[in-house]
């Protein structure tokens, strides 16, 4: 008997990305797309009873660094195993096209010192199969994945491409080199690029140090290179900035706004050192969307993270030069040589180490500073701090500390909320996310493998916001799912997913929504050289599928790798245009 449809999804509670009420419905999938949605009578070639569970579109996320591992990789963990099935990268202005071979050094330290992937890693990991952008994308097209991937051009990378040394000690662009860049810009968006990235903050640095070259890039340059993007009539504008002039600042991405009639995306967190000024930020988004001009705020759900261990990046103990001596020993020794109270004794009365400003404010601030457990909570209270726990225990914050990561052989992790935590509560993120002109963002999929491991927001934005959260409002389940599908997949120009309705592309989640739970962080060993990174895990992914084929089941990848290269801004199915 003869199969109407490739996959029938039978009896789900779907959730369809629109906004509306959950419903139940079956799902017919035909040559990668949804064909029918509702009572679906024909039969499939095979079948998935989604009775009890919860069908998603796939999630878009439009913020990761996934660039290197793209080029070696065909699973992009761990995006992939949080519902992703959609993801941008080359955000931030780092990335590794347009490159000349012998700037490819430089641009690894930079990709290094930003996004915490290791040299060797890199070294070891690149093909280097190209040298302009339109050759990466070449490159990434004969590949396959678990995702489909979208492209950003990187500013960083294109300044040094056209300036060379000019470029990476910050110099001023001239006429000639800002034509030259919108001209590359303009090639790259007829390529395939989603969009432009650039970096305006001191936090963005190269592994020896040196701020990232797009730091102080002139509102001339920033402006001939998005009347590149308009000149081929494509592409998004995506910015990080430390906003240390918020109004000139935002002033100046209106400005760039209004001249190139392209999108812009920047990413808004809280800052502890002006806890409020997110919301003047958002006010000025109001305003100039009231205007007609487009432009988003990238938020993050919960903290943005920093992560110490004794496997990981930086611990407290890092710097000290007791912990120095120790430090390239494997990790079972090391923890036998911490376990010795001789050797902590010495370990604490080292006192506190000459430290860069960032790990001396931050791996000693017991008073903001977590343990991460084996639940992940991402919104603890005051008396859970290492602070207040050491002095209820009767010890110091150290020994604390140091017994934490001992814990699971060594592999204890603590927890430090950098962003978005001020007020010791998410009530900002909940500001943030319900705010008409933002959407979810920021996980750095991919990236920061040492010490951040974000990529799971997809995962905690619908166990915490919609199901667990006890210190504050919530956030409905169709809310958050549209959010994270149709939101951040249109944000970029991305007009034929994020939807559950005949046309759209096959991409959906069937989620054990009950049980679903974020595991801890770990450290897996996996990457080129040997490298280490961050990954965090999910229960209760009962199945992701990419264009109709299931690429994870039970969260376990299938070996099916229906992702491919996205080339450009996609257009809505022809029947939903005028949705």
């Amino acid at each position: 008997m003869e199969r109407a449809w490739d996959l029938v999804i039978r009896n789900g509670r779907l959730v369809d990305g629109s906004g509306g009420e959950p419903y139940a419905a079956d799902i017919a999938i035909k040559d990668g797309l949804i064909a029918q949605v509702g009572e679906v009578r024909g039969r499939g070639a095979d079948e998935i009873d989604a009775g009890g569970k919860l069908v998603t579109p796939g999630f878009v996320d439009i913020h990761t660094h996934y660039d290197g591992q793209a080029t070696w990789d065909g699973h992009m963990q761990p995006s992939a195993w949080h519902g992703v099935t959609t993801v941008v990268m080359g955000n931030c202005g780092v990335g590794f096209a347009p490159c000349k071979p012998a700037d490819h050094d430089r641009l690894i330290r930079l990709m290094e010192g930003v996004e915490d992937i290791p040299f060797p890693v890199l070294t070891e990991g690149l093909p280097w199969n190209w040298e302009s952008y339109p050759d990466y994308l070449d490159a990434l097209a004969g590949r396959r994945f678990d995702v489909d991937i979208g492209s950003q051009l990187p500013h960083a990378a294109l300044r040094v491409y056209v300036m060379g040394e000019r470029g990476a000690n910050r110099e001023d662009a001239t006429e000639a080199d800002i034509a030259a860049m919108a001209a590359i810009a303009k090639a790259a968006m007829e390529a395939g690029a989603l969009g432009f990235s650039t970096s305006r903050t001191l936090n963005h640095r190269t592994s020896d140090g040196q701020p990232t070259p797009t730091l102080t890039a002139s509102e001339a340059e920033l402006t001939g290179i998005a009347l590149g993007l308009a000149a081929a009539g494509k592409g998004a504008l995506q910015f990080v900035s430390d906003f240390n002039d918020p109004a000139e600042e935002f002033a100046m991405l209106r400005r760039i706004v209004e001249r190139s009639g392209r999108p812009l995306s920047f990413s808004l967190v809280q800052n502890p050192r002006q806890p409020r000024q997110y919301a003047f930020l958002l006010d000025q988004l109001r305003q100039a969307n009231e205007a007609g001009l487009q432009m988003k705020a990238q938020v993050a759900g919960r903290p943005v993270g920093i992560l110490f261990g004794l496997e990981l990046t930086l611990n407290p103990f890092t710097s000290r030069p007791s912990y120095q001596a120790i430090a390239k020993a494997p990790l079972a020794e090391r923890v036998a040589t911490l376990s010795d109270p001789a050797f902590r004794a010495q370990l604490f009365a080292e006192g506190a180490a000459t430290d860069p400003a960032f790990a001396a404010n931050m791996t000693r601030n017991w008073g903001i500073m977590f343990l991460m457990g084996d639940e992940p909570d991402y919104e603890q209270t005051a008396d859970r701090t290492i602070a207040a726990l050491a002095a209820d225990q009767g010890v110091t914050p150290e020994e604390l500390a140091l017994n934490h990561m001992l814990s699971n052989g060594g592999r204890g992790m603590l927890y430090l909320p950098f962003l978005n935590y001020a007020d010791g509560s998410l009530d900002p993120s909940f500001e943030m996310l319900i705010h008409p002109d933002t959407v979810p963002g920021l996980s750095d999929g991919g990236a920061h493998v040492g010490m951040i491991c974000d990529g799971s927001f997809p995962t905690s934005n619908l166990t915490h916001w919609t199901r667990d959260r006890t210190r504050g409002p919530k956030l409905s389940l169709s809310a958050m799912v549209k959010m994270q599908t149709r939101d951040t997949a249109e944000a970029v120009g991305l007009f034929d997913r994020g939807l559950i309705a005949p046309g759209y592309r096959a991409d959906l989640n069937i989620i054990d929504y009950e049980n679903l739970t974020l595991k801890a962080p770990s450290v897996a060993y996996d990457l080129p050289a040997g490298g280490r990174r961050l990954i965090q895990r999910a229960d209760g992914y009962v199945a992701t599928l990419v264009a109709g084929q299931v690429t994870y089941r039970d969260g376990e990848p299938t070996g099916a790798l229906p992702g491919r290269l996205l080339r450009g801004s996609q257009a809505a199915p022809v029947a939903m245009a005028a949705e």
